[in-house]
């Protein structure tokens, strides 16, 4: 990242900027306005920053914020470590409480990455808001929601799903201005005019061409699909036989596959700022991405099992059936 731009002694500095305004101005425009310009060879392109978000929240909030989040991330974490010990056979019904795709936290989730461009503080969610999104696919991916009847269940993930789709766009919101700043702020010169006015060779995008990630994207597409197949095999799936739970597998891993990968994309792509936070809110994802893969594992070598015992119990009987004849 150039932060050489925002040096003193760049000739386009002015004594009474500060770098830590100018900085928050540009990863908090909400708006950045072109505008003619006189000099077409240096500076093709002329933007300024036109609107930005309002002030942060106190840093009590971010902190709840935090509480909140970490809370949850070891809520999951215990839960899918009993899963894989087989003991937590006793708590399936009252643990999609706990979750962080539960109908407790999924609405509280909801509402801090609604509120997420004023969470800016201890606890920024322009560089945690994708781990907090993941967290809740991985849950919903892992945990089935129980249910007594297929109309509860089917109730249960449609809110879920809504729930998703809703902290995707509320995440893009913070994000995305985040992402156009970043890239407002390296790949462009300052004129001197004023103290968002740069200077680009190309036009500014949405989101910026530097960091690609965005919350409203095919993974979360996969994860709602394959929610969706769930309900579809719930309701339908002695019907349409072994075709739709082949299709199952196939939404459900490619799912996996690309939070993985937007997972580690985001580790080592993203802004420069606050690097610590980040790499502990990714590599806590990719380590609770791992215990989920190992359960999985464990799940279908335990069906495996249990399928060969049960065709070796066949095979015996059948033998002592000959036999006695």
């Amino acid at each position: 990242m150039n932060w050489n731009l925002l040096l003193p002694e760049y000739p386009a500095w002015q004594p009474e900027w500060s770098r830590g305004d100018i900085r928050l101005t540009f990863f908090k425009c909400l708006k950045w306005q072109v505008e003619e310009t006189l000099n077409p060879i240096e500076c093709p392109y002329h933007y300024y920053c036109d609107s930005v978000y309002p002030g942060n929240y106190s840093p009590v909030v971010d902190n709840l914020v935090l509480f909140f989040v970490v809370s949850t991330y070891l809520a999951t974490l215990v839960i899918t470590v009993m899963h894989i010990a087989g003991r937590a056979q006793s708590c399936v019904q009252s643990k999609r409480y706990l979750l962080p795709s539960g109908p407790i936290a999924l609405p509280l989730i909801i509402l801090a990455l609604a509120k997420g461009h004023r969470i800016n503080t201890t606890f920024p969610l322009s560089s945690t808001g994708p781990a907090i999104l993941q967290l809740v696919q991985i849950s919903a991916l892992t945990f089935t929601n129980g249910g007594d009847n297929d109309i509860k269940y089917v109730f249960f993930e449609a809110s879920t799903i809504s729930g998703i789709l809703h902290a995707s766009m509320y995440l893009d919101a913070v994000i995305l201005p985040y992402y156009t700043g970043f890239d407002a702020l390296v790949k462009s010169t300052f004129s001197g005019e004023c103290p968002s006015c740069v200077c680009r060779n190309e036009d500014l995008v949405v989101g910026g061409t530097l960091v690609s990630y965005t919350g409203w994207s095919l993974t979360t597409f996969l994860v709602v699909g394959t929610l969706c197949w769930r309900v579809v095999c719930r309701l339908y799936g002695k019907k349409l036989g072994k075709f739709i739970l082949i299709i199952r597998s196939l939404l459900e891993g490619s799912s996996w596959i690309l939070m993985i990968i937007d997972c580690v994309y985001l580790t080592t792509n993203s802004p420069p700022e606050r690097l610590m936070l980040r790499v502990a809110a990714f590599g806590g994802i990719l380590v609770l991405i791992c215990l989920c893969v190992i359960r999985e594992l464990c799940t279908c070598i335990t069906q495996l099992h249990s399928v060969y015992k049960s065709r070796a119990a066949d095979v015996c009987n059948r033998s002592k059936i000959e036999m006695t004849k």
